[in-house]
């Protein structure tokens, strides 16, 4: 326990802020986790919905220093890859060659 009152307003402050990123982290791994079962069911209008849904809040979060920019930008990177190669693979499934 905090023996001053300063302490004591650190702490609540870290209790704020730490429940605050657990959050914001939560609701990027769903999102995550949502944009890649779209795109695993080949569900691609909803998959970008979801695409920008996630950018969206991994910016902020890189923003905020919730996550380290350099996190953001590559969870961001992982994602459209997987989007992208979906998208290929789709098209090259439909075009007869």
């Amino acid at each position: 326990m905090p023996n001053t009152t300063s302490a004591a307003k650190r702490m609540r402050q870290s209790v704020k802020r730490r429940m605050h990123n657990r959050i914001t982290k939560k609701v990027i791994k769903t999102l995550t986790k949502r944009t890649l079962a779209a795109v695993a069911a080949k569900d691609f209008d909803k998959a970008a919905n979801d695409l920008k849904a996630a950018f969206a809040k991994i910016d902020k979060a890189g923003a905020h220093r919730v996550l380290h920019p350099n996190t953001a930008a590559r969870r961001k990177s992982s994602l459209a890859r997987a989007y992208a190669a979906a998208m290929a693979k789709a098209q090259q499934a439909g075009s007869p060659a």
